[in-house]
């Protein structure tokens, strides 16, 4: 009688769930996800000049911390270019709902980037057991890395493309008689959307070590497509970004880089298999 492989076996000695089942198990994990999602943004709605003053409208004032750092910098390579003393940003509520809307939706947001990794786990509950004992190892520490790499895009996002963003674009003026006075809910749009986008796209590394351990990516292919990657890299910049090219090629430019540092992750991974299979 042939003898099934450990992994198969510790599948098939688990009790088999319908598939009404595995829906049902489904819709908790998923109850339990957006609940943590639901208190994190209650939290923060009830946080209203911490999450306004602070976080939102941080971005806008001089005394934010890039701002900062750059007039730090300014001041060691003693040139004052880079020190930003002050910004030309007003914003106003053109719409009777237009400031109770944003106050929601920058709590919403606020509640994904907090409960993301519970989220993120939550799903992975779901879908760990459904894999073999070699694919729970391959997949070991997904949940931390991914959430990792998330929150590193949600800094960067935050630190580097929204404040660089909201400078540029208060600054930036076709003639001298048209005012930048910005409504709020196109401001908190788009600090919303470039921070959520960097925390989506910095997942690339995870997605490529994936599908190099699929057998679906190699590095070879990574490298052969180098350019046609870079093209898709900026268009998806451009749908995930605010229509505005100045955010795009700052997001862009880190894509970039994390694209070479992912033909590394593909490399090393395919080798780790290429000598598990000899």
């Amino acid at each position: 009688m042939q003898q099934l492989p450990q992994d198969q076996l510790q599948n098939i000695e688990e009790p088999e769930m319908s598939f009404l089942d595995h829906l049902e198990e489904l819709r908790w994990h998923v109850i339990r996800a957006f609940a943590a999602i639901t208190l994190c943004t209650v939290v923060a709605f009830v946080s209203k000049d911490f999450v306004f003053g602070t976080l939102i409208f941080g971005p806008t004032t001089p005394d934010f911390w890039t701002f900062q750092m750059l007039c730090q910098l300014s001041d060691i390579l003693h040139s004052e270019a880079l020190c930003i003393d002050s910004i030309p940003f007003n914003a106003q509520s053109r719409l009777m709902t237009g400031q109770f809307t944003m106050h929601i939706t920058a709590s919403f947001a606020l509640g994904i980037i907090v409960a993301f990794p519970y989220a993120f786990w939550e799903i992975w509950r779901f879908i760990s057991p459904g894999l073999y004992i070699k694919e729970r190892k391959v997949a070991r520490g997904a949940v931390f890395y991914v959430s990792l790499l998330f929150i590193i895009g949600v800094m960067f996002g935050y630190y580097i493309i929204t404040p660089l963003t909201v400078n540029f674009l208060s600054s930036y003026q076709v003639h001298a008689s048209v005012l930048n006075e910005f409504d709020i809910v196109s401001y908190v749009s788009t600090i919303t959307t470039l921070v959520l986008a960097c925390g989506l796209l910095f997942q690339l590394p995870m997605v490529v070590y994936f599908l190099t351990k699929a057998g679906l990516l190699t590095p070879d292919i990574m490298k052969n497509y180098r350019k046609h990657g870079i093209v898709a890299i900026f268009l998806l910049g451009a749908m995930l970004t605010p229509p505005d090219p100045f955010s795009q090629i700052l997001i862009a430019i880190p894509l970039i880089g994390l694209y070479q540092f992912s033909i590394a992750i593909s490399n090393r991974t395919y080798k780790n298999i290429s000598r598990d299979l000899n």
